[in-house]
């Protein structure tokens, strides 16, 4: 004989395991709805997401709640731990639509493939205005990064040998680089250097030795030549004139390496005090080569330093349009001098961005109206003795 109490019971049961088994359905239909369906507005621009290191699901999806990516924080924890998908979350930048739905949203969280940001160094940049750029794009401080580049630890495990560079500027290749917010300020710099290097390798840099130059003293010069013309085709004959004064021993006299040396505290002005200012790199108080470059030399300005036109070439002076007059003798110097820089009427309307009129998109030496980092003043007369005095030569 059954009893009266099993009966109702088991109704009771049944009743609460169907109630279960639709309320699972129903969680389960709309948890389906959440993740294959994107939130935003097609119009809606997409958001970079910065997810660091040891971040909790909570907080991660509040972030994209906040931004407007999922509609619900609850909804995407919970579909992260039904799908097992939190413990595959990497730290990183990540930039995400709004039309992605909240699985396309999980598998670029869990990729670890962040956002990169685009890095263009221009030939002729120093360290200071790489840092400069590094920070605006928000991968590091300028400080940071500058003292990484002098630190000798750090210079020395890059495979410098002593007497180790002063710092690792003119080995900071100009290029375009991608880094992701991630990266480390010495792993940017590391692959700058690297690049560098094997670039000089790629060259003749047997031909160094047969001017007497070492390695570091090529990046030295290189870095003078691209600071000291905007015209490509000029830099052998720039090479030529300060490979001529290295060998008959007379100073460089180049504007750039005076304004490099106090470049920490350089307004855009060159007066006669930098000019004559005491520091390692000023080539008019100093015989020979600074103790080191002066900004971050190209390509075709190493290639320059290491295979120079020939010539008996010792001066050259603006002709205002971002070429050059070369000259032999200190008489011919001076009449360049008078004739291109005296002159106010020679210079009158002319500016070095007149050369960059006469290029066109695939010449040498042509770049976009718009540089990514800036670059201090040309004097008017910049160029080899066009300042000095005859007792200087």
């Amino acid at each position: 004989m059954k009893s009266p109490l099993k009966s109702p019971i088991k109704s009771i049961l049944s009743l609460i395991f169907i109630s279960a088994l639709i309320a699972i359905a129903v969680v389960t239909s709309q948890l389906y709805g959440f993740a294959t369906r994107g939130f935003g507005p097609l119009a809606q621009d997409t958001a970079i997401v910065e997810i660091t290191k040891n971040s909790r699901p909570h907080e991660v999806a509040k972030l994209l709640r906040d931004q407007g990516l999922v509609s619900s924080a609850d909804k995407f924890v919970l579909l992260g731990r039904v799908l097992r998908r939190w413990s595959g979350l990497k730290a990183g930048e990540y930039e995400i639509s709004p039309r992605m739905t909240p699985l396309e949203i999980f598998s670029i969280i869990n990729s670890g493939i962040s956002m990169a940001h685009v890095v263009t160094i221009p030939e002729g940049a120093n360290l200071f205005q790489v840092a400069d750029e590094i920070e605006a794009k928000g991968l590091a401080k300028k400080n940071e990064f500058v003292a990484a580049c002098r630190d000798p630890e750090f210079i020395q495990e890059l495979g410098f040998k002593d007497p180790l560079p002063p710092s690792l500027e003119g080995y900071l290749f100009p290029n375009t680089y991608y880094f992701v917010r991630a990266m480390k300020v010495k792993e940017m710099i590391r692959q700058m250097v690297r690049l560098a290097l094997a670039t000089y390798e790629e060259l003749p840099h047997f031909r160094a030795e047969e001017h007497g130059l070492t390695r570091h003293q090529i990046f030295t010069l290189a870095s003078i030549i691209e600071k000291e013309t905007g015209a490509p085709q000029e830099r052998p004959m720039i090479s030529s004139v300060f490979h001529n004064r290295l060998r008959k021993k007379m100073r460089l006299q180049s504007d750039p390496t005076s304004i490099y040396g106090i470049w920490e505290t350089y307004h855009g002005n060159i007066t006669r005090s930098i000019l004559h200012s005491a520091n390692p790199y000023n080539t008019y108080t100093n015989p020979a080569l600074p103790i080191g470059p002066i900004a971050n030399p190209g390509r075709e300005a190493l290639r320059a330093a290491l295979v120079p036109a020939q010539s008996e070439f010792l001066f050259f002076v603006s002709m205002n349009n971002g070429t050059h007059k070369f000259t032999s003798t200190l008489k011919d110097h001076q009449g360049a001098v008078t004739q291109f820089q005296l002159d106010r009427k020679a210079r009158e309307g002319k500016s070095w961005r007149d050369l960059q009129k006469t290029l066109k998109p695939g010449d040498q030496g042509y770049k976009k109206p718009t540089v990514s980092l800036p670059t201090e003043k040309k004097t008017p007369d910049s160029g080899t003795g066009a300042r000095a005095k005859s007792a200087g030569f």
